[in-house]
């Protein structure tokens, strides 16, 4: 499941045949005798699978979204609820498939009695509002459904003051608040122009807590991968877990098939990525792109994985630069702006990128030449390799400043919080904190040893001057210039 909406720009997203007229029908059959006694049991979850859980599985079954050939069911796991293989399950077979009338996205708001009011705002939030509004209504066609979400996770944009004061200093910290602000702007203005003008069709109060609790929903459980679909929930299949085991994200399809007796429709399919034995539990990839600190505000879990940890750098090119407009035409002509954001993942090489737009910020003096029209086809490939001493240095300089200015906001060093981790018996929310906090420090500590190393070569690089006499074939084997004397 992955979010599939965004925040502005910062530092850093229907009935079937009942069990009951089914089971009539098989008693007219003896010979489908063992099917009927299956199909009862579907009902059956283990004991200690709450009661809410038990009552929407019930409904899954009465509704003929669960079937006998169903292979998974819920079941209490280490994350606490989970699906759980009922047989052996081959990899790529599918596992549960759920008709389009029990999809929750904009297309069920636009039908529904709030699309009207509905229709002109982001999708997302129209969703909210929807959901908001069926959690509410005893009547609702999804009532069993709302009665398994939770009413928050792990997610940072959840936690208290206290907890946020453990993520002092991060990135993650900066990007929690962004996207909180964001959300409470959000609220104030749906709900004077939607919410309180229309109190026939919302007649219970609705607070920023409960937009809150619709907004940490969809970020943490809607699909966005399907055939025109930007935000979906499907009931039953987001139950789902993830798994840093799974490395693939083509898990979720969309397909036309049987749902019902006598119907067709489109089909939210989901298919193994594993292979699993009979009381494995069934995972997938949330998203194989995001970054830690992205699982912890949209999820509310990281991964152990020291791959997931990245930190930001946010280069920009300045309006009270001489050369503004020409550094910017030059980064737009390559795919950048006036703001380029590059995450640095721990253990890799840094954005190819990274490198010529630092030497594109930091030109001037004798080196803005190449900043002329005449050069503007060839420049970048120019700022691929080294233009100067004075350039190379300056870029250096400033990012090896940067990365000391943001360790020194942090109020733990990495040592100390290996040892929290070592030590163990975290809450899950510290044990999020403290991996954020230490991962961000290690990418920093990476960058920072990358142009230390840099500044040690300066004097071994080889640039532009040097490059284009050579290219002029005025320097010799040893490099020094070549001097042609007159005949």
């Amino acid at each position: 499941m992955a979010s599939v909406f965004s925040v502005p720009s910062s530092p850093f997203l229907c009935p079937l045949i009942t069990t009951k007229s089914r089971t009539k029908f098989q008693t007219l059959h003896s010979s489908q005798k063992s099917f009927l006694i299956n199909s009862l049991q579907l009902t059956e979850l283990d004991p200690k699978v709450p009661q809410p859980v038990q009552t929407f599985w019930k409904w899954l079954c009465d509704e003929g979204v669960v079937t006998a050939k169903t292979p998974v069911k819920p079941g209490i796991v280490p994350e606490g609820l989970g699906l759980v293989a009922t047989r052996d399950i081959s990899k790529g077979e599918t596992v549960l498939e759920v008709p389009r009338r029990f999809w929750i996205n904009p297309d069920a708001v636009a039908q529904s009695d709030i699309g009207n009011v509905c229709s002109g705002l982001k999708p997302w939030i129209s969703v909210a509002l929807f959901l908001l509004r069926e959690k509410r209504r005893d009547d609702s066609k999804w009532k069993c459904y709302m009665g398994v979400l939770p009413e928050c996770t792990d997610s940072t944009i959840y936690w208290s003051e206290e907890e946020l004061s453990e993520i002092q200093g991060t990135q993650l910290l900066s990007t929690t608040m962004s996207v909180k602000d964001y959300v409470q702007n959000e609220f104030q203005k749906v709900e004077e122009e939607v919410i309180l003008r229309n109190k026939q069709l919302f007649p219970f109060p609705i607070t920023l807590d409960d937009f809150f609790w619709a907004f940490g929903i969809l970020r943490s459980r809607a699909f966005s991968r399907l055939r025109n679909q930007n935000l979906i929930l499907v009931p039953f299949a987001d139950l789902t877990n993830h798994s840093a085991r799974v490395t693939t994200e083509d898990h979720a399809h969309e397909s036309r098939g049987p749902a019902g007796l006598f119907s067709w429709d489109l089909l939210f399919s989901l298919r193994s990525p594993l292979k699993l034995k009979a009381g494995d539990q069934l995972f997938i990839q949330y998203d194989l792109s995001k970054s830690n600190a992205d699982m912890a505000l949209d999820y509310g879990f990281i991964e152990p994985s020291s791959s997931r940890d990245a930190f930001t750098l946010t280069l920009e090119i300045s309006e009270s630069d001489d050369f503004y407009g020409d550094k910017l035409d030059i980064a737009e002509s390559n795919g950048l702006g006036e703001t380029a954001y590059f995450d640095i993942k721990l253990g890799q090489s840094l954005p190819p990128a990274l490198i010529p737009y630092l030497r594109l910020v930091a030109l001037g003096g004798t080196d803005a030449f190449l900043l002329e029209s005449i050069f503007r086809n060839a420049v970048w490939g120019h700022l691929e390799l080294p233009v100067s001493r004075a350039n190379e240095e300056l870029i250096c300089k400033v990012v090896r400043d940067a990365c000391k200015s943001a360790l020194s906001a942090y109020h733990t060093t990495i040592e100390e919080d290996e040892k929290l981790m070592e030590e163990g018996n975290l809450s899950s929310r510290l044990q999020i904190a403290v991996g954020i906090r230490a991962g961000e420090k290690k990418v920093l500590q990476q960058i920072d040893d990358i142009f230390r190393e840099r500044e040690l070569e300066l004097d071994e690089l080889e640039y532009y001057q040097e490059r284009r006499l050579k290219d002029l074939g005025l320097v010799g084997e040893q490099g020094d210039i070549i001097f042609w004397e007159p005949k």
